[in-house]
Protein backbone atom coordinates (compact mmCIF):
# COMPACT_ATOMS: atom_id res chain seq x y z
CA UNK A 1 0.00 0.00 0.00
CA UNK A 2 1.86 3.55 -0.80
CA UNK A 3 1.33 5.80 1.66
CA UNK A 4 0.02 8.75 -0.42
CA UNK A 5 -3.09 6.64 -1.52
CA UNK A 6 -5.19 3.65 -0.05
CA UNK A 7 -7.88 1.87 -1.36
CA UNK A 8 -10.43 0.18 0.67
CA UNK A 9 -13.24 -1.97 -1.61
CA UNK A 10 -16.80 -2.07 -0.72
CA UNK A 11 -20.23 -3.30 -1.93
CA UNK A 12 -20.59 -0.12 -4.24
CA UNK A 13 -17.17 1.16 -5.23
CA UNK A 14 -14.25 1.03 -3.69
CA UNK A 15 -13.21 3.96 -1.46
CA UNK A 16 -9.81 5.71 -2.42
CA UNK A 17 -7.81 8.70 -0.03
CA UNK A 18 -5.11 10.79 -1.66
CA UNK A 19 -3.73 13.73 -0.50
CA UNK A 20 -5.51 16.74 -1.16
CA UNK A 21 -3.46 19.04 -4.41
CA UNK A 22 -4.38 22.29 -5.59
CA UNK A 23 -6.98 24.80 -5.37
CA UNK A 24 -10.09 23.15 -6.30
CA UNK A 25 -9.31 20.32 -4.24
CA UNK A 26 -8.97 22.01 -1.26
CA UNK A 27 -12.09 23.82 -1.90
CA UNK A 28 -13.39 19.79 -2.01
CA UNK A 29 -12.15 19.89 1.37
CA UNK A 30 -13.32 22.57 2.85
CA UNK A 31 -17.03 22.16 0.63
CA UNK A 32 -17.60 18.46 1.89
CA UNK A 33 -18.82 19.47 5.58
CA UNK A 34 -20.91 21.70 4.77
CA UNK A 35 -22.46 19.01 1.97
CA UNK A 36 -22.35 16.54 4.71
CA UNK A 37 -24.27 18.53 7.07
CA UNK A 38 -27.42 19.72 4.30
CA UNK A 39 -29.66 18.26 6.99
CA UNK A 40 -28.57 18.92 10.05
CA UNK A 41 -30.30 22.41 10.97
CA UNK A 42 -27.92 22.40 14.33
CA UNK A 43 -24.41 22.74 12.34
CA UNK A 44 -22.66 26.11 12.25
CA UNK A 45 -19.52 26.40 10.22
CA UNK A 46 -17.06 29.82 9.55
CA UNK A 47 -16.78 31.41 6.11
CA UNK A 48 -14.71 29.60 3.00
CA UNK A 49 -12.63 32.55 3.26
CA UNK A 50 -11.71 31.66 7.55
CA UNK A 51 -11.48 28.37 6.82
CA UNK A 52 -8.97 28.60 4.04
CA UNK A 53 -6.94 31.07 6.61
CA UNK A 54 -7.04 27.80 9.47
CA UNK A 55 -5.22 25.45 6.41
CA UNK A 56 -2.66 27.60 5.20
CA UNK A 57 0.51 27.22 5.71
CA UNK A 58 1.43 30.91 4.63
CA UNK A 59 -1.55 32.01 6.81
CA UNK A 60 -1.96 29.95 9.98
CA UNK A 61 1.34 30.13 12.21
CA UNK A 62 0.58 26.83 13.97
CA UNK A 63 2.79 26.22 10.50
CA UNK A 64 5.62 27.35 12.18
CA UNK A 65 5.91 24.59 14.57
CA UNK A 66 3.89 21.80 12.63
CA UNK A 67 3.46 19.80 10.15
CA UNK A 68 0.21 18.71 8.26
CA UNK A 69 -1.14 16.96 5.38
CA UNK A 70 -4.64 17.14 4.22
CA UNK A 71 -6.74 13.74 2.66
CA UNK A 72 -9.89 13.44 0.54
CA UNK A 73 -11.78 9.84 0.10
CA UNK A 74 -14.20 9.28 -2.81
CA UNK A 75 -16.07 6.91 -3.91
CA UNK A 76 -16.02 7.29 -7.51
CA UNK A 77 -16.03 11.23 -8.24
CA UNK A 78 -17.83 11.57 -4.94
CA UNK A 79 -16.22 12.92 -2.12
CA UNK A 80 -17.15 11.27 0.64
CA UNK A 81 -14.95 11.96 3.41
CA UNK A 82 -12.03 13.92 4.28
CA UNK A 83 -9.42 14.18 7.31
CA UNK A 84 -5.88 16.10 8.18
CA UNK A 85 -2.64 13.66 9.84
CA UNK A 86 -0.39 16.47 11.46
CA UNK A 87 2.47 16.13 13.72
CA UNK A 88 3.14 19.35 15.92
CA UNK A 89 6.61 19.94 16.96
CA UNK A 90 6.21 22.01 20.03
CA UNK A 91 3.99 19.14 21.63
CA UNK A 92 6.35 17.14 21.74
CA UNK A 93 9.17 19.22 22.76
CA UNK A 94 6.63 19.66 26.05
CA UNK A 95 5.48 16.28 26.17
CA UNK A 96 8.08 13.87 24.86
CA UNK A 97 4.91 11.71 24.15
CA UNK A 98 6.21 10.49 20.69
CA UNK A 99 2.25 11.52 19.39
CA UNK A 100 0.69 12.80 16.00
CA UNK A 101 -2.48 13.77 15.67
CA UNK A 102 -5.61 14.30 12.98
CA UNK A 103 -7.87 16.82 12.07
CA UNK A 104 -10.89 18.24 10.26
CA UNK A 105 -12.55 14.36 10.30
CA UNK A 106 -15.78 14.61 8.81
CA UNK A 107 -16.89 11.21 6.79
CA UNK A 108 -20.16 9.40 5.74
CA UNK A 109 -21.44 6.43 7.48
CA UNK A 110 -19.36 3.85 6.43
CA UNK A 111 -16.70 1.67 8.31
CA UNK A 112 -14.89 1.25 5.03
CA UNK A 113 -14.56 4.96 4.25
CA UNK A 114 -13.84 5.78 8.19
CA UNK A 115 -10.79 3.17 7.51
CA UNK A 116 -9.28 4.19 4.54
CA UNK A 117 -9.40 8.20 5.75
CA UNK A 118 -8.00 6.89 9.14
CA UNK A 119 -5.62 4.33 7.87
CA UNK A 120 -3.37 7.02 5.84
CA UNK A 121 -3.11 9.25 8.59
CA UNK A 122 -2.09 6.51 10.77
CA UNK A 123 0.42 5.56 7.92
CA UNK A 124 1.41 9.82 7.60
CA UNK A 125 2.40 10.03 11.29
CA UNK A 126 3.93 6.26 11.21
CA UNK A 127 6.66 6.76 8.55
CA UNK A 128 7.74 10.00 10.97
CA UNK A 129 8.78 7.56 13.79
CA UNK A 130 5.54 8.48 16.07
CA UNK A 131 3.57 6.01 18.57
CA UNK A 132 0.16 6.57 18.39
CA UNK A 133 -2.44 8.94 16.90
CA UNK A 134 -5.03 11.09 19.31
CA UNK A 135 -7.48 13.20 17.98
CA UNK A 136 -9.41 15.24 16.54
CA UNK A 137 -7.02 18.42 16.74
CA UNK A 138 -7.76 20.77 13.55
CA UNK A 139 -4.88 21.47 13.97
CA UNK A 140 -4.14 22.12 17.73
CA UNK A 141 -5.70 21.75 21.43
CA UNK A 142 -5.15 25.86 20.69
CA UNK A 143 -8.03 25.47 18.28
CA UNK A 144 -11.06 23.02 17.35
CA UNK A 145 -10.20 20.15 19.14
CA UNK A 146 -12.76 16.74 20.18
CA UNK A 147 -15.55 14.70 18.81
CA UNK A 148 -18.34 15.66 19.84
CA UNK A 149 -20.21 12.41 21.46
CA UNK A 150 -23.20 14.07 23.88
CA UNK A 151 -25.12 17.34 22.70
CA UNK A 152 -25.85 16.76 18.95
CA UNK A 153 -29.27 18.79 19.41
CA UNK A 154 -27.89 22.22 19.70
CA UNK A 155 -25.96 24.38 17.68
CA UNK A 156 -22.20 24.79 18.02
CA UNK A 157 -20.48 27.81 19.17
CA UNK A 158 -17.77 29.63 17.59
CA UNK A 159 -14.27 27.49 17.64
CA UNK A 160 -16.35 23.99 18.54
CA UNK A 161 -17.15 21.33 16.51
CA UNK A 162 -20.31 19.59 15.44
CA UNK A 163 -20.46 16.12 14.60
CA UNK A 164 -22.57 13.21 13.09
CA UNK A 165 -23.67 10.62 16.00
CA UNK A 166 -22.03 7.48 14.29
CA UNK A 167 -18.65 8.82 14.20
CA UNK A 168 -17.81 7.78 18.26
CA UNK A 169 -18.79 4.09 16.72
CA UNK A 170 -16.67 4.37 13.75
CA UNK A 171 -13.96 4.75 15.56
CA UNK A 172 -14.54 2.70 18.39
CA UNK A 173 -14.83 -0.12 15.86
CA UNK A 174 -11.50 0.63 14.52
CA UNK A 175 -9.54 0.47 17.57
CA UNK A 176 -9.41 3.94 18.93
CA UNK A 177 -9.80 4.87 22.65
CA UNK A 178 -11.19 7.54 24.39
CA UNK A 179 -7.93 9.58 26.23
CA UNK A 180 -9.70 12.96 27.47
CA UNK A 181 -13.29 13.88 27.62
CA UNK A 182 -13.81 17.52 27.42
CA UNK A 183 -16.71 19.70 28.77
CA UNK A 184 -19.11 22.05 27.56
CA UNK A 185 -21.51 24.44 30.11
CA UNK A 186 -24.41 26.25 29.11
CA UNK A 187 -25.29 29.79 30.67
CA UNK A 188 -28.89 30.92 30.60
CA UNK A 189 -30.07 34.23 31.16
CA UNK A 190 -31.09 34.30 35.06
CA UNK A 191 -29.25 35.69 37.76
CA UNK A 192 -26.14 33.76 39.13
CA UNK A 193 -26.98 31.82 42.23
CA UNK A 194 -27.09 34.04 45.11
CA UNK A 195 -23.71 32.07 46.90
CA UNK A 196 -22.33 32.73 43.99
CA UNK A 197 -22.73 36.15 43.97
CA UNK A 198 -22.26 36.57 47.45
CA UNK A 199 -18.48 35.66 47.20
CA UNK A 200 -18.12 37.81 43.83
CA UNK A 201 -19.10 41.01 45.80
CA UNK A 202 -16.89 39.49 48.96
CA UNK A 203 -14.00 39.10 46.83
CA UNK A 204 -14.59 42.88 44.86
CA UNK A 205 -13.74 44.31 48.57
CA UNK A 206 -10.16 42.83 48.66
CA UNK A 207 -7.31 45.57 48.96
CA UNK A 208 -5.80 46.40 46.11
CA UNK A 209 -8.28 44.29 43.53
CA UNK A 210 -8.97 45.95 40.21
CA UNK A 211 -10.83 44.32 37.68
CA UNK A 212 -10.80 46.00 34.10
CA UNK A 213 -12.13 45.51 31.03
CA UNK A 214 -9.96 44.16 27.82
CA UNK A 215 -8.56 48.30 26.37
CA UNK A 216 -8.61 48.13 22.73
CA UNK A 217 -6.05 51.09 22.69
CA UNK A 218 -3.67 48.64 24.50
CA UNK A 219 -4.49 45.40 22.66
CA UNK A 220 -1.06 43.78 21.85
CA UNK A 221 0.04 44.55 25.63
CA UNK A 222 -3.53 43.07 27.23
CA UNK A 223 -3.25 39.93 24.88
CA UNK A 224 0.34 39.18 26.41
CA UNK A 225 -1.13 39.90 29.91
CA UNK A 226 -3.64 37.45 29.23
CA UNK A 227 -1.43 34.86 27.58
CA UNK A 228 1.41 34.96 30.47
CA UNK A 229 -1.70 34.41 33.16
CA UNK A 230 -2.73 31.33 30.75
CA UNK A 231 0.48 30.13 30.47
CA UNK A 232 0.71 29.95 34.20
CA UNK A 233 -2.88 28.47 35.25
CA UNK A 234 -2.77 25.89 32.60
CA UNK A 235 0.57 24.85 32.37
CA UNK A 236 0.10 21.71 34.19
CA UNK A 237 -3.11 21.05 32.44
CA UNK A 238 -3.57 17.69 30.44
CA UNK A 239 -2.03 18.39 26.48
CA UNK A 240 -1.05 22.06 27.33
CA UNK A 241 1.15 23.75 24.68
CA UNK A 242 1.57 27.79 24.49
CA UNK A 243 0.66 30.16 22.12
CA UNK A 244 4.31 31.02 20.42
CA UNK A 245 4.59 34.71 19.58
CA UNK A 246 3.39 34.58 15.86
CA UNK A 247 0.15 32.84 17.31
CA UNK A 248 -0.29 35.25 19.85
CA UNK A 249 -0.03 37.93 16.94
CA UNK A 250 -2.87 36.39 15.19
CA UNK A 251 -4.94 36.42 18.39
CA UNK A 252 -4.36 40.41 18.69
CA UNK A 253 -5.66 40.83 14.93
CA UNK A 254 -8.86 38.52 15.40
CA UNK A 255 -9.46 40.09 18.51
CA UNK A 256 -9.57 43.37 16.80
CA UNK A 257 -12.27 42.60 14.49
CA UNK A 258 -14.39 40.63 16.94
CA UNK A 259 -13.74 41.19 20.58
CA UNK A 260 -16.28 42.38 23.05
CA UNK A 261 -14.27 45.00 25.81
CA UNK A 262 -17.67 43.93 28.47
CA UNK A 263 -17.18 40.37 28.20
CA UNK A 264 -13.31 40.22 28.12
CA UNK A 265 -11.46 41.26 31.60
CA UNK A 266 -7.74 41.00 33.74
CA UNK A 267 -8.14 41.27 37.36
CA UNK A 268 -4.99 42.88 39.00
CA UNK A 269 -3.92 42.77 42.33
CA UNK A 270 -1.89 45.98 43.72
CA UNK A 271 -1.16 46.46 39.90
CA UNK A 272 0.21 43.43 39.32
CA UNK A 273 -1.93 40.94 36.37
CA UNK A 274 -3.48 37.82 38.78
CA UNK A 275 -6.40 36.51 36.55
CA UNK A 276 -8.05 37.34 33.46
CA UNK A 277 -11.52 35.79 32.05
CA UNK A 278 -11.91 36.08 27.96
CA UNK A 279 -15.32 36.04 26.70
CA UNK A 280 -16.04 36.37 22.32
CA UNK A 281 -19.15 36.86 20.84
CA UNK A 282 -20.33 33.73 19.27
CA UNK A 283 -19.68 34.92 15.45
CA UNK A 284 -21.53 31.48 14.21
CA UNK A 285 -24.59 33.27 14.88
CA UNK A 286 -23.46 35.64 12.38
CA UNK A 287 -21.84 33.69 9.65
CA UNK A 288 -24.87 31.23 9.63
CA UNK A 289 -27.03 32.30 6.46
CA UNK A 290 -24.19 33.02 4.26
CA UNK A 291 -23.81 29.51 3.22
CA UNK A 292 -19.71 29.81 3.62
CA UNK A 293 -19.96 32.69 1.16
CA UNK A 294 -18.49 36.25 1.76
CA UNK A 295 -18.70 37.55 -1.14
CA UNK A 296 -19.90 39.30 -3.19
CA UNK A 297 -22.58 40.36 -0.78
CA UNK A 298 -21.62 38.25 2.31
CA UNK A 299 -19.29 40.52 3.92
CA UNK A 300 -21.92 43.61 4.00
CA UNK A 301 -24.42 41.01 5.94
CA UNK A 302 -22.08 39.81 8.20
CA UNK A 303 -20.87 43.07 9.61
CA UNK A 304 -24.43 43.97 10.06
CA UNK A 305 -25.03 40.69 11.70
CA UNK A 306 -21.94 41.59 13.80
CA UNK A 307 -21.95 45.03 14.92
CA UNK A 308 -25.17 45.71 14.33
CA UNK A 309 -28.03 42.98 14.93
CA UNK A 310 -24.95 41.89 17.28
CA UNK A 311 -24.78 37.99 18.33
CA UNK A 312 -26.85 37.03 21.34
CA UNK A 313 -24.68 33.91 22.83
CA UNK A 314 -21.20 34.44 23.37
CA UNK A 315 -18.53 31.92 24.47
CA UNK A 316 -16.63 32.10 27.64
CA UNK A 317 -13.05 30.33 26.17
CA UNK A 318 -10.69 31.35 29.08
CA UNK A 319 -10.68 31.52 32.53
CA UNK A 320 -7.57 31.75 34.50
CA UNK A 321 -6.33 32.76 37.95
CA UNK A 322 -2.56 32.79 38.62
CA UNK A 323 -1.07 29.89 40.75
CA UNK A 324 0.30 32.81 43.46
CA UNK A 325 -3.20 34.69 43.68
CA UNK A 326 -5.22 31.08 44.21
CA UNK A 327 -5.00 31.37 47.83
CA UNK A 328 -7.06 33.15 50.78
CA UNK A 329 -10.09 35.32 49.89
CA UNK A 330 -8.76 35.44 46.27
CA UNK A 331 -9.47 31.51 45.62
CA UNK A 332 -12.89 33.38 44.47
CA UNK A 333 -11.56 35.67 41.58
CA UNK A 334 -12.91 33.65 39.33
CA UNK A 335 -16.20 33.43 40.69
CA UNK A 336 -15.73 37.15 40.90
CA UNK A 337 -14.72 37.28 37.24
CA UNK A 338 -17.70 35.17 35.86
CA UNK A 339 -20.00 37.22 37.79
CA UNK A 340 -18.69 40.36 36.60
CA UNK A 341 -18.86 39.13 32.78
CA UNK A 342 -22.35 37.79 33.32
CA UNK A 343 -23.45 40.63 34.45
CA UNK A 344 -21.73 43.33 31.46
CA UNK A 345 -23.52 40.58 29.13
CA UNK A 346 -26.67 40.69 29.84
CA UNK A 347 -26.70 44.26 30.51
CA UNK A 348 -25.52 44.32 27.07
CA UNK A 349 -28.47 41.92 25.36
CA UNK A 350 -26.87 39.03 25.71
CA UNK A 351 -29.51 36.06 26.20
CA UNK A 352 -26.74 32.51 26.87
CA UNK A 353 -23.81 31.84 26.80
CA UNK A 354 -21.52 28.97 26.51
CA UNK A 355 -18.13 27.69 28.82
CA UNK A 356 -15.85 25.98 27.36
CA UNK A 357 -14.20 23.82 27.20
CA UNK A 358 -12.87 22.11 30.63
CA UNK A 359 -11.16 19.08 31.12
CA UNK A 360 -13.33 15.94 32.53
CA UNK A 361 -10.72 15.41 34.88
CA UNK A 362 -10.18 18.58 36.40
CA UNK A 363 -12.98 17.89 38.87
CA UNK A 364 -12.21 21.39 40.76
CA UNK A 365 -12.93 23.34 37.74
CA UNK A 366 -16.21 21.33 36.87
CA UNK A 367 -17.83 21.64 40.34
CA UNK A 368 -17.47 25.35 39.85
CA UNK A 369 -19.32 25.32 36.59
CA UNK A 370 -21.94 23.64 38.52
CA UNK A 371 -22.00 25.85 41.42
CA UNK A 372 -22.21 28.78 39.03
CA UNK A 373 -24.96 27.63 37.80
CA UNK A 374 -24.18 26.30 34.63
CA UNK A 375 -25.45 22.81 33.15
CA UNK A 376 -23.04 19.98 31.52
CA UNK A 377 -24.81 20.06 28.17
CA UNK A 378 -22.30 18.82 25.82
CA UNK A 379 -19.02 16.13 25.58
CA UNK A 380 -16.11 15.88 23.09
CA UNK A 381 -14.10 13.17 23.44
CA UNK A 382 -10.31 12.85 22.27
CA UNK A 383 -9.65 9.36 21.24
CA UNK A 384 -6.14 7.23 20.50
CA UNK A 385 -4.92 4.54 19.13
CA UNK A 386 -1.25 2.76 19.37
CA UNK A 387 0.48 2.56 16.14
Amino acid sequence: MALTQFAVASARAPVTVAPVLGVRQMMEFVHFARKLYADDPHYRSLPDLLVLDQLSARRNPWFEHGEAQLFLARRGNEVVGRISAQIDHEHLKIHDDQAGFFGFFECEDDLDTARALLSVAEDWCRARGLQRMRGPFSFSINEVCGLLVEGFDTPNYVMMAHGRPYYPELLAKLGYEGAMDLFAWRYVREHPPEQVTQIADAVAEYPGLVVRELDMKNLERDVQIIMDIFNDAWSRNWGFVPLTPAEVAKVVTEFRLIADPKICLIAEVDGVPAAMAVALPNINEAFHELDGRLFPLGWARAIYNLKVKRPRTFRQILLGVKKEFRGSVLGGLSLHLYVTIHRNAYARGYEEAEASWTLANNERINYGMSFMGAEHYKTYRIFEKGL
